[in-house]
């Protein structure tokens, strides 16, 4: 914790300064450097000085700061990550998925959830909605009332860059029992052309699919402009057919699954 404390009270210059002598670099051969990075991409604003990079190290107050290129060309120079130099300057790209609830954006648009860094914290569900029914299949992203922060190194099945959550409800029984009723399924957003075709059953693509009603989770296939869900054999669920894309969305393909393998033990005092 106080080595943490140090670095962060370290102004950015002096971490620069003495990233350079630990490697033994002087002033001039990082000029150098520069200057065939800058000759490599045709782009000068990438050369660094040796009389401007003694001014950033040595600026009191730190109101001296490289340019984007010029920290770009000390990234490649000294061997660390470009982010990593952009926080010493207290730019984290990881930041602006929380300023995001402070902007009031005026047109629907997409937004990037790329993570940078590992230690940034993603949130998953702790508490429903009061109004949330477990009997139906539904987006769990709707109807958390509570949210919870976990670091998302932990999460190395579930990508919260284009993973969506969903239950299957304890009364949807259509992919029964290859996912069973209250099931947790990681639907990939990205994936969401259906593939026709003959398929063993365990690699036969599954669509969590948002309707007019709700959302069924199943095997899909398109014909004619018709979207027909198609149930497990076993699970006794009637095919059903909509027009699509007018009555039907594919949200995504399922990617993961958690769900019971025995049933839970009854509890007499629910």
């Amino acid at each position: 914790m106080l080595a943490s404390a140090a670095k962060a009270t370290i102004r950015p210059g002096k971490y620069l300064k003495e990233m350079r002598e630990r490697l033994g670099l002087t002033l001039r051969e990082v000029q150098e450097e520069s200057r065939r990075l800058a000759l490599q991409e045709c782009n000068w604003e990438m050369y660094i000085s040796a009389a401007r990079l003694d001014q950033i190290e040595n600026s009191p107050n730190g109101n001296s700061e490289p340019s984007n290129h010029r920290l770009l060309s000390l990234s490649a120079i000294y061997g660390v990550d470009f982010l990593d130099l952009l926080a010493e300057y207290g730019v984290k790209p990881d930041r602006v998925h929380g300023y995001r609830q402070f902007l009031n954006a005026k047109e629907t648009h997409p937004i990037s959830t790329k993570i940078h860094e590992l230690h940034t914290t993603v949130r998953l569900p702790l508490h429903m909605d009061p109004g949330f029914r477990w009997e139906t299949t539904q987006l769990i992203n709707r109807m958390v009332a509570v949210w919870g922060e976990i670091p998302a190194c932990l999460l190395t099945n579930f990508n919260p860059r284009h993973h969506i959550l969903g239950l299957v409800g304890l009364e949807d029984r259509t992919m029964s029992p290859l996912i069973r009723p209250g099931a947790l399924i990681w639907v990939d957003g990205k994936r969401r052309r259906v593939i026709n075709g003959e398929f063993p059953e365990t690699e036969r693509p599954i669509y969590f699919v948002e309707l007019r009603d709700g959302y069924r989770c199943a095997w899909c296939q398109i014909e004619d402009g018709s979207l027909t869900l198609i149930p497990h054999p076993s699970s006794g669920a009637a095919v059903q057919s909509f027009n699509f894309p007018d009555d039907a969305e594919i949200v995504g393909q399922v990617a993961g699954i958690a769900m019971r393998l025995l049933p839970a033990e009854p509890n007499p005092g629910q």
